[in-house]
């Protein structure tokens, strides 16, 4: 798959997908899962391969893989992505005891939503608030992380204001029960890998999630969040963007750089891409 000059993705865009938004990937799946359907979705999904509990190199892959191609990748490569991710979608749906279907549009806008909030987070934290036109151009390509889906261009809110709308009635429909608060708390404290990792790297891990959160989320997991943890947190954010800026450009867009070249490899040798 040949790439044009046209497909190049701009700076903006390239910048917000730096290696260093993995410190916000577990707080992102908790904005996502916060809707009751989708949390349902996956928490009982019966698909252990999709699930991060189960197999979370896997999932990992998958997720970066599709975040990589989404918004650096061809038109020609999204389209295969979409077909891939449709395919093990098809397994994906329950009517008890909640209804869930993957191929939901109004869910899927939700989730790309989510995807793009965290692009936005990172992208400030790392270099600063954009200026309008290149918030505005780093809005445009977040239409992706959904149409490169079921969602269909018109869905996308039309500007960044409409979007603010679209999150706050979001923000209103978050819900989590005893099952998807279980679920969501181990997944932020690596309760669900083994023993020495949560023991070690949990709390910290709880910290850098709750600190990516919004305060509603948070409050719906239970969790506390004081000042001095904001104080805190602010700190550790501005130390990422002093080691991302010191960074090449090569290593700041490591992992996503490495799964794209992954991405078109196993498509080229029709291995399996999710």
């Amino acid at each position: 798959m040949t790439v044009t000059l046209e497909e190049i993705p701009p700076k903006t865009v390239r910048d917000s997908i730096s290696g260093l938004a993995l410190a916000a990937a577990a707080a992102n799946v908790v904005m996502q899962l916060a809707r009751l359907p989708v949390g349902h979705g996956v928490a009982n999904s019966k698909v252990d391969s999709g699930r991060v509990d189960k197999h979370p190199i896997k999932r990992t892959r998958t997720t970066l893989t599709y975040i990589a191609v989404a918004l650096l990748g061809t038109d020609e490569e999204r389209k295969v992505l979409r077909q891939e991710v449709n395919r093990a979608h098809r397994q994906v749906r329950s009517k008890e005891p909640v209804p869930y279907n993957a191929f939901d549009p109004e869910l899927q806008l939700w989730v790309a939503a989510c995807l793009y909030q965290g692009v936005e987070i990172i992208h400030d934290v790392l270099y600063g608030e954009p200026s309008p036109e290149l918030a505005e151009e780093l809005y445009r390509y977040g239409s992706r992380l959904g149409t490169t889906l079921q969602v269909k261009p018109d869905m996308w809110p039309a500007d960044r204001e409409a979007f603010e709308e679209y999150w706050q009635d979001g923000l209103k429909k978050i819900e989590m029960d005893d099952v998807t608060r279980r679920y969501l708390r181990d997944l932020t404290e690596l309760r669900f890998l083994p023993a020495p990792v949560p023991l070690l790297f949990g709390r910290h891990h709880t910290f850098v999630t709750l600190g990516f959160l919004p305060q509603r989320f948070r409050d719906e997991l239970g969790y506390k969040w004081t000042p001095r943890d904001q104080r805190r947190f602010d700190r550790h954010t501005r130390l990422l963007g002093r080691v991302n800026g010191l960074l090449p450009a090569p290593a700041r867009l490591f992992p996503f750089n490495f799964y794209l070249r992954d991405f078109r490899r196993r498509v080229k040798t029709g291995r399996p891409v999710v």
